[in-house]
């Protein structure tokens, strides 16, 4: 009687976590010149959604992001979140971080306007990305700037990279090399 109590409470539990599981798809998100853009303009791609600031020591991996974003386009879309989350990294404006990065970098690759992705401001993309009620497994937050999260051209979320993977790492380039699964990996810090 106890264990029928138990498993019908467990497949409760884990078809009410299933149904709230979404996509990325799901969220609006805006671009660094103020226009609404739906995930769902992604749909079919892989994404690599990054964090970045232009003042931060990894700022040189604008330029990797470039390289993926030039040499996978087919397969990946790259996405920049300014974020100035992290030890006030960065302080520009939208504008000024778009004319940074098309200056420093050639950066043509999709950028956002600058959000929060931590604490109690988190933009909802950031919320969906680190809560495993939402994505299904995951409930890592980025830790600094330049942290990276995998999404599958399905939008699911399937792994994280912290800043210190470079973006053109073969632990992110496998993905595209291969055929996706819906495996979710998680990397170590």
């Amino acid at each position: 009687m106890l264990i029928t109590k138990f498993i019908l409470l467990f497949t409760f539990l884990s078809s009410e976590t299933i149904e709230n599981i979404q996509t990325i798809y799901h969220y609006n998100v805006v671009n660094i010149d103020g226009d609404t853009i739906s995930m769902k303009k992604f749909k079919g791609k892989n994404i690599l959604l990054v964090n970045v600031a232009s003042k931060c020591g990894y700022a040189d991996q604008y330029q990797e992001l470039q390289l993926l974003h030039d040499k996978y386009h087919s397969q990946l879309t790259v996405l920049g979140f300014p974020s100035n989350d992290f030890l006030w990294q960065e302080p520009g404006s939208n504008a000024e971080i778009k004319q940074f990065c098309k200056r420093e970098y050639g950066v043509e690759f999709p950028m956002f306007e600058k959000i929060h992705v931590k604490g109690k401001k988190q933009h909802p993309i950031y919320t969906w990305l680190s809560n495993s009620k939402l994505n299904g497994w995951n409930n890592q937050s980025p830790t600094w700037n330049f942290w990276k999260y995998f999404i599958n051209e399905k939008g699911a979320l399937i792994a994280y990279y912290p800043s210190s993977i470079n973006p053109t790492d073969t632990v992110i380039t496998r993905h595209l090399n291969v055929e996706l699964s819906s495996d979710k990996v998680k990397t170590s810090d």
